[in-house]
């Protein structure tokens, strides 16, 4: 990734904690918990006409490590 999209990503996601507290809130509970290897991470989706699209997928070790990444990139551009 570029350093501009780098910086646009991190302005975004800033608005994005304004607009949606409780999201960051769900996140670091969730996080507090602890995720494992096993854990499943369930996704729905509402669209504006009433239709449903959920998914969910079982965490893998390789799953973890790729979260734990991304933590780290977060932790970087604070």
């Amino acid at each position: 990734m570029n350093p501009m999209d780098m910086i646009q990503l991190a302005g975004r996601l800033g608005t994005f904690k304004e607009q949606h507290p409780k999201f960051g809130k769900f996140l670091k509970s969730v996080g507090a918990k602890g995720l494992t290897e096993g854990s499943v991470m369930e996704v729905k989706f509402i669209a504006t006409d009433g239709e449903e699209y959920r998914a969910n997928i079982k965490l893998t070790k390789e799953d973890l490590e790729t979260i734990d990444i991304i933590k780290g990139m977060g932790k970087s551009s604070s």
